[in-house]
């Protein structure tokens, strides 16, 4: 019973608190703006914006890729001669190093594709 009754307090608290009337910009006559999210007012389109996006995922891929190689290295050096760890550890470098391959070529096309279309 004392649940019953904590639980209904905490849900008319909630209810008390959480359902006051916002007055909201339509009702005052205020008009709202919202700000660009691609920070510049002229000139952005959205080649421009998934350029950058693109960039970005690319970079961050790069990164996982420098991860990869630190990681396969500590694995190849902390393996004491296990020949499966050793094993690891190449195949950890090799692996790194198509994802890199991809990257550059990714890179590649994109930037490739860009300047067909004209977009800096």
């Amino acid at each position: 019973m004392k649940k019953v009754i904590k639980f209904s307090l905490f849900i008319l608290f909630f209810l008390i608190i959480f359902s006051q009337i916002n007055v909201v910009g339509a009702e005052a006559g205020t008009t709202v703006s919202i700000p660009n999210p691609l920070g510049a007012t002229t000139g952005t389109s959205i080649p421009i914006l998934l350029g950058k996006v693109i960039n970005t995922a690319l970079s961050v891929v790069g990164s996982l890729a420098l991860v990869m190689f630190v990681y396969g290295g500590i694995t190849w050096m902390l393996s004491s001669g296990s020949p499966e760890q050793v094993t690891k550890g190449k195949n950890i470098f090799i692996w790194a190093t198509v994802g890199l391959i991809i990257i550059f070529s990714a890179y590649a096309l994109v930037t490739l594709v860009f300047t067909s279309m004209g977009v800096k």
